[in-house]
């Protein structure tokens, strides 16, 4: 079992930057990758970005790609999303979510991944 806390969200302008953390406690952080989500309102959620157990391995979706940085520090139990040049298309509430996997280390499909976030959401002005 693991919790996850988000924090991080607000409002911002166009072209500003905000980084969301992810606190973990429960289990074992470096046992679980990690993936960020976003979801608007009656869409489902879609992964933004995804890391691996130890941070060796990353990936991102094209929309993001150059702006957005995940990243994770095993002895602080935490994962971060640094994001910027945000645009209001990156308007959303941003989820973090654990997986505990042996065979992959990220999935687009959120029903891989076994622990949420409450969320916390970002909100981008033009």
């Amino acid at each position: 079992q693991v919790q996850l806390v988000e924090s991080g969200g607000g409002l911002v302008q166009a072209g500003d930057s905000l980084r969301l953390s992810c606190a973990a406690s429960g289990r074992t952080f470096s046992t679980f990758s990690f993936g960020w989500f976003r979801q608007t309102p009656g869409k489902e959620r879609d992964l933004v970005a995804a890391i691996n157990r130890h941070g060796g391995a990353t990936y991102y979706v094209d929309s993001v790609k150059g702006r957005f940085t995940i990243s994770r520090d095993n002895t602080k139990d935490t994962m971060y999303l640094q994001m910027n040049s945000l645009n209001p298309e990156d308007t959303a509430v941003y989820y973090c979510a654990a997986m505990d996997s042996r065979t992959m280390w990220y999935s687009e499909s959120a029903r891989f991944y076994d622990y949420w976030g409450q969320g916390t959401q970002v909100t981008v002005s033009s």
